[in-house]
């Protein structure tokens, strides 16, 4: 529940600064605002103050700012109005205001990121020690894309479809650049350079551990669960299991198998703790249906606290909003161009459990999620299609273009046509969310 609230909350924010975008710039071209509002459907809460209605709405998926003079209805820019209000319609004002209007919401989302990222750099953030390490493998998961390929554990990724990588930081990026395409890892081995090729039918879109392949792990408990064969033996975060059974455990990842083999039989644990060796004996059980045996540990992740200075912290978050915006606009081309899966879009219900889950962590974390959806929001709303602000946007370069505008009931169906080919996106989106949530 906490995370729903907080990532409606994190929603809600990402929507008010894109419509506060629209009704700024409004205000400043001089165009009366009739509403603005948080949400669609039945209102929940409505303020009247000056010539302006506030609301929230009961729908949290969006927001609207009404113009006077915009589109159709009573108020619409076929409306008559009295000379007081002709000059304040939207509809009146020229094309560079209109478009100016219609494109601060989606710039004021893309320029957000460049704002709150160099605070979450000046607070200072918690990366996973190994992203800023070369990107060798610890572990390749056993029948995965990756052991087909004949990945070994100790390579090496030195490049990645012709981008050189220099950390696991570098293989997000690459990775996307390199998807619908058959993937070229070239890898530094301890008899050589070798290439080696993953067919373009992949899941590397979500990661190299999507395709089997895992960074070192060491075997050291970071986490015990309640109730568990592990914590009641007397187990303890810190404690670094060696062997199960007659099994040497050198990897996390050896873990699970070991635990398997066992099966729910008496097996002794031999950790090491304070450089002590000790023996215990657990018994591993399955849990609400799990098929698989449990002794409820979680493995120590080790992490980097970086703090910046003002300016590098403005530069570094600068950077990092410039490369999330290229990697999304690279996404959609390959999404549009068929190279990547449409199970890849995310709707409201990954965006929720996304933002609820780092509202729980900390505010860098928090920050960087905001900046992350803000862009996707941002520039999915300069796509063009009508209904959107990029639909808008088309339609006003046409006027600007041919002089003329496009008839207000070509609009209208042009706008319809956007609505349906919107609904069958969310449709989608909501589709892939419900079987992510399943399969999880």
């Amino acid at each position: 529940m906490i995370t729903i609230v907080a990532g409606i909350i994190m929603l809600g924010i990402l929507v008010f600064v894109h419509e506060l975008g629209h009704f700024c710039v409004a205000k400043l071209c001089g165009v009366k605002v009739l509403k603005f509002s948080l949400g669609f459907g039945p209102r929940l809460i409505s303020h009247q103050r000056g010539e302006t209605e506030y609301m929230i709405c009961a729908i949290p998926l969006g927001g609207y700012v009404q113009m006077l003079g915009e589109g159709g209805g009573e108020q619409g820019e076929d409306a008559e109005l009295v000379d007081e209000d002709e000059h304040r319609s939207f509809a009146k004002k020229s094309i560079p205001r209109r478009m100016a209007i219609v494109a601060a919401g989606p710039i004021r989302n893309l320029l957000l990121p460049f704002i709150i990222l160099p605070i979450a750099y000046l607070v200072g953030i918690n990366l996973p020690a190994y992203l800023e390490e070369p990107a060798c493998v610890g572990y390749v998961m056993p029948e995965s894309e990756a052991a087909e390929a004949g990945f070994r554990n100790g390579d090496c990724i030195i490049k990645i479809g012709g981008m050189d990588v220099l950390s696991w930081t570098d293989t997000g990026p690459a990775l996307v650049n390199s998807a619908g395409e058959p993937i070229v890892f070239t890898l530094n081995r301890v008899d050589g350079t070798e290439e080696l090729v993953i067919d373009s039918e992949n899941g590397a879109l979500e990661g190299l551990q999507s395709i089997g392949l895992l960074p070192e792990q060491e075997p050291v408990i970071g986490g015990l669960a309640p109730a568990m064969p592990a914590l009641e033996a007397g187990l303890k975060e810190g404690d670094r299991i060696l062997s199960v059974g007659a099994r040497q455990i050198v990897s996390w990842y050896e873990l699970k198998g070991a635990i398997q083999d066992v099966g729910g039989q008496p097996v002794a644990v031999v950790i090491e703790r304070d450089m002590q060796q000790l023996t215990v004996e657990l018994v591993p059980k399955k849990v609400d249906g799990n098929d698989d045996y449990l002794i409820g540990v979680a493995p120590h992740h080790e992490t980097t606290f970086k703090r910046f200075p003002v300016i590098e912290a403005v530069a570094a978050g600068a950077e990092r909003t410039v490369d999330l915006i290229e990697l999304t606009l690279v996404f959609i081309q390959k999404l549009f161009s068929g190279h990547v899966s449409s199970s890849n879009i995310g709707g409201p219900i990954t965006v929720v459990q996304i933002a609820g889950q780092a509202a729980q962590t900390d505010i860098s974390s928090v920050l960087s999620i905001l900046a992350f959806l803000s862009i996707q929001l941002g520039i999915l709303n300069l796509l063009p299609i009508p209904i959107l602000d990029g639909g808008h946007l088309f339609f006003y370069t046409f006027e600007l273009v041919f002089r003329r505008p496009i008839s207000l009931r070509a609009r209208e169906w042009a706008q319809q046509i956007g609505l349906i080919l919107l609904v069958l996106l969310m449709g989608l989106a909501f589709y892939n969310d419900i079987v992510r949530l399943l399969g999880s």
